[in-house]
């Protein structure tokens, strides 16, 4: 009977084994938890195993605080942290391995080291509802020493990242580079304690979906970059997000060698961004087109929408010679609701080509924007601000800075072909002595059904330079 009882009891684990896969707990593995011993190597054989073994969930178990440098997620493999336990980085640089890749940016060598690296990897997760924490504040990590990243993918396909909390990264929260097939879903990230603090990053990524998630960022909330002229960033799908930044909500290009396409944004909220809510920039000669951008409210974001096409090596890898003007064309903005009411003055939509490069086929539809107003006569005098020519940036990023107070206070466009306005609606809460719409060297445009409180928008009394 006992025999029988055992020989049972074996069947029923072994059936539990099938339906919800092999588990190594970190524990079993000299993991002690205790936020103060490194339990490096435990973390890496519980990997290690899993992976020789077919795959399974790695469990960083409720209640303990695991302190670890590098580890080296691997196939098959999910790293799963349950409620309550706590990943923690190492505030030592040197248990950072150094061969992790690199960041991507050039002049940023301090950022290339990283708390979890994965490299050619298949089928790889980071599930749960518990924490993982950088440690990353200015006492243990500064530019001179080195600020590792929270999480670097390098060739990898099939991603998931599910429910689990992301912090204190020394440097960005992520960096995806030419994965495919990637899911974020319901997770938070917040990333304030240290400089330049990106959320996601997905540099050359493709079929990557990211939703229900929460955005506290030092810098970019979620990136979209192409470091790589061959390796494309598209099929890109961002929903039901919520973005908060000392810089951009979302930021498209920059590095950008490569090109963009197929990328929708919906159903978002922005508050309280420092520098842009939608910034999207082509600098080093890609093509850039087909996106849409819909259903988002916008509170406290000076220029919602902020694109550039410029000339600018942004990569590490850059060539000496500059790079070719590249390409930005079709564009759809629409049911955005903005409330700049407490900010000043710079809270327009700005967008720029440069002289004989345009910018291509953008729809401006079922849009309202709330303004502080209060520019003066002066402000509306500024008639050529500043164009993103290389002497103007001088080897850095074209930022609004540069440019300074724009002549109109709602939607101000230069060297754009193709420019559609439906239902744009403004209203001031104090009178402003600028136009609400400035077009430079903007043709085969078309506005309709557009209103200020303030000022009249018909088509044939625009400002056009």
């Amino acid at each position: 009977m006992c025999f029988r009882y055992a020989q049972l009891i074996f069947l029923f684990l072994l059936g539990c084994s099938t339906v919800f896969g092999q588990v190594f707990n970190v524990l079993d593995y000299g993991a002690v938890g205790n936020g103060i011993q490194k339990d490096t190597q435990a973390v890496q054989k519980a990997i290690d195993m899993a992976t020789a073994q077919g795959g399974g969930k790695v469990i960083i178990p409720s209640g303990k605080k695991v302190l670890i440098g590098t580890i080296f997620l691997k196939d098959n493999v999910t790293l799963y942290l349950e409620n309550g336990a706590v990943l923690l980085g190492s505030p030592t640089i040197e248990d950072y391995a150094q061969n992790t890749h690199k960041n991507m940016y050039k002049n940023e060598p301090h950022m290339d080291r990283c708390l979890i690296f994965a490299k050619e990897a298949h089928s790889i997760a980071i599930e749960g509802y518990g924490t993982i924490d950088g440690n990353g504040f200015p006492k243990n990590f500064k530019r001179e020493t080195g600020r590792p990243m929270l999480i670097r993918f390098l060739n990898c396909t099939d991603i998931h990242i599910n429910n689990v909390k992301l912090i204190n990264p020394a440097a960005w929260t992520s960096a995806f580079l030419y994965c495919n097939n990637i899911s974020v879903s319901g997770i938070s990230i917040k990333s304030r304690a240290n400089h330049n603090g990106d959320g996601l990053d997905f540099d050359g990524c493709q079929n990557v979906n990211v939703t229900n998630s929460i955005f506290d960022t030092s810098d970019d909330s979620i990136c979209l970059q192409a470091s790589m002229p061959n390796i494309p960033c598209k099929n890109i799908s961002i929903s039901n997000c919520t973005f908060e930044s000392k810089w951009a909500g979302m930021r498209i290009g920059l590095l950008s060698r490569g090109d963009f396409e197929s990328v929708t944004v919906t159903n978002c909220s922005f508050k309280n961004i420092d520098d842009s809510g939608l910034k999207i920039q082509m600098n080093e000669g890609g093509k850039m087109k087909n996106m849409t951008f819909s259903n988002l409210v916008m509170k406290n974001v000076p220029r919602p929408i902020f694109m550039t096409l410029a000339q600018q090596r942004a990569c590490v890898d850059a060539p000496k010679e500059m790079y070719p003007t590249g390409v930005m064309q079709n564009f759809t903005f629409e049911n955005i609701i903005v409330d700049n009411e407490e900010l000043d003055q710079n809270s327009a939509i700005f967008i720029t080509g440069i002289t004989g490069h345009y910018i291509k086929n953008i729809v401006l539809r079922n849009i309202q924007l709330h303004f502080s107003g209060g520019g003066t006569l002066q402000d509306a005098q500024k008639i050529n601000p500043k164009e993103y020519t290389l002497d103007v940036l001088k080897d850095w990023w074209p930022e609004f800075h540069l440019v300074g107070t724009l002549p109109a206070y709602g939607i101000y466009a230069r060297h754009v072909k193709g420019l559609y306005m439906d239902n744009v609606h403004m209203y001031l809460k104090k009178e402003d002595k600028r136009s609400p719409i400035v077009l430079d060297d903007v043709s085969q445009d078309h506005i309709s059904n557009s209103f200020s409180n303030y000022h009249s928008i018909v088509s044939s009394q625009l400002i056009r330079l």
